[in-house]
């Protein structure tokens, strides 16, 4: 039979060692009920000197210089992704940029000056990407391209068809 010092709570289980309600460690019940901290605390340990982390007789030169010395031939890595060549999408970046300010510029003929020429490079930005994927990419962007110039140039010709019946 043990008890909790503090709660003051019997347990039947021998197997138990620490009380379930607070913790505190189980004393039997045959043993002298002494308080837990009244004993002596244990005597202090003296350790030896402490180790010595700089001694005299290491070398002068700094463990990097060592290191530097010896030559060390590591290859750097490179991704694969790295090693492919960019691809040119240089063609579909012009023909979208003239088709957005061709949409942009509609209500000043922009679609007949920058229009055309957005739909004429978007086609060559297209078939440069489906001959050759490996070298062009872009077919979106020549794409859009082409919508935009086709769409604002038959806007400014309806414009001007506009502007010349209503005078």
């Amino acid at each position: 039979m043990k008890q909790c010092p503090r709660c003051r709570q019997s347990y039947s289980d021998d197997n138990l060692n620490f009380c379930l309600d607070d913790g505190e460690l189980l004393m039997a019940l045959d043993a002298p009920a002494t308080p837990r901290f009244t004993e002596d605390p244990p005597p202090t340990l003296m350790l030896d000197q402490s180790r010595v982390t700089n001694p005299s007789n290491w070398p002068s030169s700094p463990p990097a210089a060592q290191w530097q010395q010896q030559n060390l031939q590591q290859q750097p890595y490179v991704s694969p992704a790295a090693l492919r060549p960019k691809r040119d999408q240089t063609l579909p970046t012009i023909a979208l940029v003239l088709g957005i300010l061709s949409v942009a510029l509609i209500c000043c003929y922009g679609g007949i000056w920058l229009g055309l020429p957005a739909a004429v490079v978007g086609f060559l930005g297209m078939r440069n990407a489906d001959s050759n994927p490996g070298r062009y990419s872009g077919r979106g962007l020549a794409i859009g391209g082409m919508v935009l110039g086709v769409i604002s140039f038959l806007g400014s010709i309806l414009f001007a068809i506009i502007m010349i019946f209503a005078n």
